[in-house]
C-alpha cells in the first residue's frame, strides 16, 4: 500500500523550529551582519519550502488509487477534505518562498536588515500555522491509512453478515489471518485480509466489519468499509448466517441483509450463503458449518474454490 510509504506529518510548530535551528547555525557562519540576515532569511523559506513540498509530494496521488482504497479514503476522512489540506501546504510553502524571496532581495539595498529579517520571519511563520490544522489532519490520516491492508489483483472472497455471525472466526480457521474474535458487534474494525495457499497459487480471503439491516444513510463508517470491499474487490462472497440468533440479531434481519447485498453486486459476483455455529442451529436449504466444532468448514472452502475455477483471471 502507498500509504505505507508516507513519513510522519510534522506540525507548524516542528517545521518552524526545525527551520530556525538551520538558519541560525547558518547565520553564525556569516561575518557580514546584513548578508548573514539575508542568508538567514533564504535558509528559512528554502526549509520550509522543501518540508512542506515534500510531505505533499510523499502522499500517493489520490485520483490514481484503486477504486477500494480511494472509498476508503473518502469514508474515513473525505476525498475532498484530503485534497483541500494536501493544496493547502502546496500554497503555504509558495508563500513562504514568495514572501522570503521578496525579503530577502530587500536586504540587499536596506539600511535596516535586522528589521527586515524580522518582518520576513514573522509573515512566513504566520503562513505556517494557518495550516497548522491541515498538517494534523493529514498526520493523523496518514497514521490511519498506512495501517490498510495490501489487497493484490487475485482471487478474492469477501466474507460478509451482521456482526458476531463467526465471519473472523471462519477466516482464522481458513486463512493466514489473525483477525480478533469476541463475542460483540464489530469487533472487526476494518477489513482483514487473510491468504490460503491453493498450490503455487493464492486465495485472498477478506473479513468485513459486520454490516446491520438498515438505510445506507443510517450506516457507521465501519459497515461502509464492508459494502466497499464488497462491491470493488469481490469474486465471490460468502455471507454467513447465525440461526441461532446467538449473534443478537433475528435471522429474518440477517435474510434481508442477504437480499440487500445480492441486489447491490447484481449478476457481477456469485453470493455463496452458509449458516455458522451449526452446533447450536442448523437451517435447512443452506451449507451449514461450525468454526466450533470444524464441522462443514473445509467443504465450505472446497466450494470457494470451484469460484476460483471459473473465475481464473479475476479482476
Amino acid at each position: 500500500m502507498e500509504f505505507e510509504k508516507v513519513p510522519t506529518v510534522p506540525t507548524a510548530e516542528e517545521i518552524l523550529d526545525r527551520s530556525f535551528r538551520r538558519a541560525a547555525a547558518l547565520k553564525k557562519e556569516k561575518r557580514n551582519k546584513d548578508r548573514a540576515n539575508e542568508e538567514f532569511v533564504r535558509s528559512i523559506y528554502s526549509s520550509i519550502y522543501d518540508k512542506l513540498d515534500d510531505t505533499v509530494k510523499k502522499f500517493p496521488t489520490l485520483d490514481d488509487l484503486p477504486v477500494f482504497y480511494r472509498e476508503i479514503v473518502d469514508i474515513l476522512f473525505g476525498m475532498d477534505k484530503m485534497k483541500k489540506s494536501l493544496g493547502a501546504l502546496s500554497w503555504a510553502a509558495s508563500q513562504s518562498r514568495t514572501i522570503g524571496t521578496m525579503y530577502a532581495r530587500q536586504m540587499k539595498e536596506a539600511d535596516d536588515t535586522n528589521l527586515l529579517r524580522k518582518q520576513a520571519t514573522a509573515r512566513i511563520s504566520s503562513v505556517v500555522y494557518q495550516v497548522d490544522k491541515d498538517l494534523k489532519f493529514l498526520n493523523e490520516a496518514r497514521n490511519v491509512l498506512r495501517k490498510l491492508p495490501e489487497i493484490r489483483d487475485e482471487f478474492t472472497v469477501v466474507v460478509a453478515g451482521y456482526p458476531n455471525v463467526g465471519k473472523s472466526s471462519f477466516i482464522k480457521l481458513v486463512s493466514s489471518a489473525d483477525p480478533e474474535v469476541a463475542g460483540y458487534a464489530f469487533t472487526t474494525k476494518q477489513v482483514v485480509v487473510g491468504h490460503r495457499y491453493i498450490g503455487r497459487e493464492r486465495m485472498q480471503i477478506i473479513d468485513t466489519p459486520g454490516i446491520l439491516d438498515r438505510p445506507a444513510h443510517e450506516r457507521n463508517y465501519i459497515e461502509h468499509q464492508a459494502i466497499t470491499a464488497i462491491t470493488n474487490v469481490a469474486d465471490v462472497i460468502l455471507f454467513i448466517i447465525d440461526a441461532s440468533e446467538s449473534c443478537g440479531y433475528p435471522v429474518l434481519e440477517q435474510i434481508n441483509l442477504l437480499e440487500e447485498i445480492r441486489r447491490v453486486v447484481g449478476d457481477l459476483v456469485p453470493v455463496e450463503v452458509v449458516v455458522c455455529k451449526s452446533d447450536m442451529q442448523k437451517m435447512e436449504g443452506y451449507s451449514n458449518m461450525s468454526t466450533l466444532t470444524g464441522e462443514g468448514v473445509e467443504e465450505i472452502v472446497e466450494i470457494l474454490l470451484k469460484y476460483r475455477e471459473s473465475t481464473p483471471n479475476s479482476r
